[in-house]
């Protein structure tokens, strides 16, 4: 199933018109109908607002599982939400990728100084 579909089947499992959906999720009718004829896909706050109000991941949405319900328990989701990846015992524990090859651990923080420096730009 593609994401179109995934939203097509979730809403009519939940009873929802377009509109009704569309409105929960702050976006037009016109817009979810895109999303749900595969013209068009939901950037990744909408994902977000979808897989919050049916209970599902995002990798369910997207198609790269058929297990809808493997969403992350909020005791999980707390502790990934304050991980710290500059802290070295963090990159020792989690493998981080680019393009299928691992970071260095000096990649790992040139990475992060680039991401920190981004946010700084936007302030």
């Amino acid at each position: 199933m593609n994401i179109g579909s995934r939203l097509a089947f979730l809403r009519d499992q939940r009873g929802l018109t377009q509109e009704e959906l569309a409105a929960s999720l702050g976006i037009s009718r016109a817009a979810l109908s895109h999303y749900e004829k595969n013209r068009r896909e939901p950037d990744t706050e909408t994902l977000g607002k979808v897989a919050d109000l049916f209970q599902v991941s995002i990798d369910y949405l997207v198609g790269r599982t058929e297990q809808s319900n493997t969403v992350l328990d909020p005791e999980v989701r707390q502790f990934a939400d304050r991980l710290e990846l500059s802290d070295d015992q963090v990159l020792e524990h989690f493998t981080l990728t680019v393009d299928g090859r691992k970071l260095t651990p000096e990649e790992a923080r040139r990475f992060i100084a680039f991401v920190r420096a981004e946010r700084d730009m936007k302030i």
